[in-house]
């Protein structure tokens, strides 16, 4: 074998560094923001040692992220939302599934946000979603958010480059006074790449009983690919905050995907130090007969 001073020993190709936890969570605007530079097929949690392993970890958290929403509800101290984001395919309904289907519907809760209906639109385009904040204790569970008011509009051409800043500013504002009246944020971008969606539509297509998931407008969007994510950077880029950071989610694994946002979701709930309240003190000695 040669030895690490021979030729053939400069020539060996470098394990790749993993990037670490933080490379995915953007926490201030910035004039750029660039998905290039996240591999849609990374496992950055965990050791990435297969699907089965991801599952059973998945599985384990979902059971301690219905302990500590139960203790979340019981508190009452802070409320939370969660954005789900992302291209079609993605995993906004998965993510749903294999996180939040252990919990308790007392607290938790999910609107999954489609074009606005006329009442809607008789108003500015954050009424809707104000209407749906959580109340003290509960989770909601955006699927789909007020980030489609800054993408779909954008590549429509719907709005001209001076709205969208406003739009932008807008955001920046909405969310600054939800974290400060008592509600955290997690806004997750669910990147998935272009042949992994050609695939998962793929099977829409081939599979009856995933038709009804299936919409010929998808093709069009599919289309304008490129748009969408350069919509996407623009906003990512002009709305992360320290009181609402994005969060890169690769998504290509189905099952990767569910175990990190389930692990940055209980790293959350965790951080906030949740107690039960108080107990009654007339309590104390009283027996049930």
């Amino acid at each position: 074998m040669p030895s690490d001073n021979s030729p053939d020993s400069a020539v060996r190709p470098r394990p790749r560094r993993k990037p670490p936890l933080s490379h995915y969570v953007i926490t201030r605007a910035r004039s750029s923001f660039s998905l290039g530079a996240y591999d849609p097929a990374a496992k950055p949690c965990g050791n990435g040692i297969g699907k089965a392993e991801d599952k059973a970890a998945v599985e384990t958290l979902a059971q301690e992220l219905d302990a500590l929403q139960n203790l979340f509800y019981a508190d009452r101290r802070y409320k939370l939302l969660v954005v789900l984001q992302g291209m079609d395919t993605s995993g906004k309904d998965g993510t749903l599934r294999g996180v939040f289907g252990r919990m308790s519907p007392l607290g938790v809760h999910t609107v999954g946000w489609k074009a606005p209906s006329a009442e809607e639109r008789d108003h500015d385009y954050l009424w809707r979603i104000h209407r749906q904040m959580p109340g003290a204790g509960e989770i909601m569970v955006f699927n789909r958010s007020h980030y489609e008011d800054v993408l779909v509009p954008v590549v429509e051409g719907w709005i001209d480059a001076r709205q969208t800043a406003q739009r932008y500013a807008h955001i920046r504002d909405f969310e600054r006074m939800l974290a400060e009246t008592g509600t955290v944020i997690l806004k997750f971008m669910l990147h998935i790449s272009k042949e992994e969606q050609r695939q998962r539509l793929q099977e829409r297509v081939d599979d009856p009983a995933k038709h009804w998931k299936f919409q010929p407008s998808d093709l069009e969007t599919r289309k304008r690919w490129d748009e969408y994510q350069a919509a996407y950077e623009r906003a990512i880029a002009a709305t992360a905050t320290p009181w609402a950071p994005w969060h890169i989610v690769p998504a290509d694994s189905k099952t990767h995907r569910n175990l990190m946002i389930a692990q940055r979701l209980k790293q959350t709930l965790l951080g906030l130090d949740l107690r039960y309240p108080t107990g009654d003190p007339a309590l104390m000695g009283v027996k049930v007969e």
